[in-house]
C-alpha cells in the first residue's frame, strides 16, 4: 500500500493550529504537567516514564494516580530509586491499583528503571547504546530501552511498557518520547543529542482517526506501521518536527466537538458522520 501524500493546503491550518495551542497555558489536563516540575533531565525522564505509563483511561484518573506516585518517590525521582531497593518499592506502594495496573507491575517498572539507571547512568544513555543513527525513527533505540525496562517481568505481560517490537503503535512510549526529545513552549525535552526528526507520531484511536480524515492514511489500525506511515505524511510538512501537531490536533480531541469539526472544514476535509 503506497503511503499517502497530504495535500499541501492543510500545512497552513496544522500550522495556525500549532502557534494557537503551543503554550503551557492549555496543558492541563495532560499528565505532561508533571514534567514541569523536575528541572533535572534525570529526574524528569524517570517521571516521565511514570506518567506516559500510567496515561491510559479517564483523563482525571490518570492525574490523581500519577500525583500518588511522583508524591512518594519525591522531588528527585533518580535519587529515590537508586537509594531504594525492591523491597522498599513493594512496602511503598503495597495495594496500589489503577485499572489494568498492580502494585507487582508498578514496582517490577520501578526495579527495571532502577536497573537501567544503575547499568547505564540514565533512561537516555540506554535509548542511545541501541539507537540506530542512520535509522530514519527512534524504533531501535525504543526497542533497546523498552527490553531493559521489561527485564524484571521476564516472559509476563504488562500493562506499562509494550514490546515496539510487536506491532503495536506504542502510543504511551512514543508519547514519552515526543516530551524528552522535543523544546517548545509546550514539550519540556532534555534529550538534547536525539533529533525530533527522528520521533514517531504517538498514535491513538482519536490521532488515528483524524489521520485517515487528512488522508495521512489509509490504514485501519492504529499499528507501527500506521504510526510510522502517518510519521512519514507529517514529515513532508514538516522535516524537522512531525511530531510538532501532535499536542495541538490532541487538544481538539478533549475540546468541543465543533472545533473539532470547524478544523476539518477550515481543511475542506468531507468529515464522517458525528465527526
Amino acid at each position: 500500500m503506497p503511503s499517502p501524500t497530504p495535500h499541501a493546503s492543510i500545512k497552513p491550518h496544522l500550522d495556525h493550529l500549532y502557534r494557537y495551542y503551543n503554550a503551557r497555558s492549555w496543558v492541563h489536563p495532560d499528565p505532561l504537567e508533571f514534567l514541569y516540575h523536575y528541572p533535572d533531565p534525570k529526574d524528569r525522564e524517570i517521571a516521565g516514564l511514570i506518567a506516559s505509563s500510567l496515561a491510559y483511561g479517564r483523563v482525571d484518573q490518570i492525574l490523581k494516580t500519577v500525583s500518588s506516585v511522583l508524591d512518594v518517590l519525591g522531588p528527585s525521582p533518580c535519587t529515590f530509586l537508586r537509594r531504594g531497593a525492591p523491597g522498599t518499592f513493594q512496602s511503598r506502594f503495597n495495594g496500589f491499583k489503577y485499572r489494568f495496573t498492580t502494585d507487582r507491575e508498578l514496582v517490577l517498572l520501578l526495579t527495571g528503571i532502577r536497573q537501567v539507571v544503575d547499568t547505564h547512568g540514565s533512561l537516555q544513555a540506554c535509548f542511545l547504546e541501541g539507537f540506530n543513527t542512520r535509522d530514519d525513527t527512534t524504533l531501535s533505540g525504543l526497542c533497546y530501552l523498552s527490553d531493559a525496562l521489561r527485564d524484571p517481568f521476564g516472559n509476563a505481560p504488562n500493562s506499562l511498557i509494550p514490546d515496539p517490537g510487536r506491532g503495536s503503535a506504542c502510543k504511551r512510549l512514543n508519547l514519552f518520547m515526543r516530551w524528552m526529545v522535543r523544546t517548545d513552549g509546550v514539550d519540556p525535552g532534555g534529550w538534547d543529542p536525539i533529533p525530533p526528526s527522528k520521533l514517531i507520531i504517538p498514535l491513538d484511536i482519536h490521532m488515528h482517526r483524524v489521520s485517515r480524515l487528512l488522508a495521512l492514511t489509509r490504514r485501519q489500525t492504529a499499528s507501527m506501521r500506521t504510526a510510522r506511515e502517518v510519521t512519514q505524511a507529517f514529515r513532508r510538512l514538516s522535516p524537522e518536527d512531525p511530531v510538532q501537531y501532535d499536542f495541538a490536533l490532541t487538544r481538539l480531541g478533549i475540546r468541543k466537538d465543533e472545533e473539532m469539526c470547524g478544523f476539518l472544514d477550515r481543511c475542506r476535509v468531507k468529515r464522517e458522520k458525528n465527526t
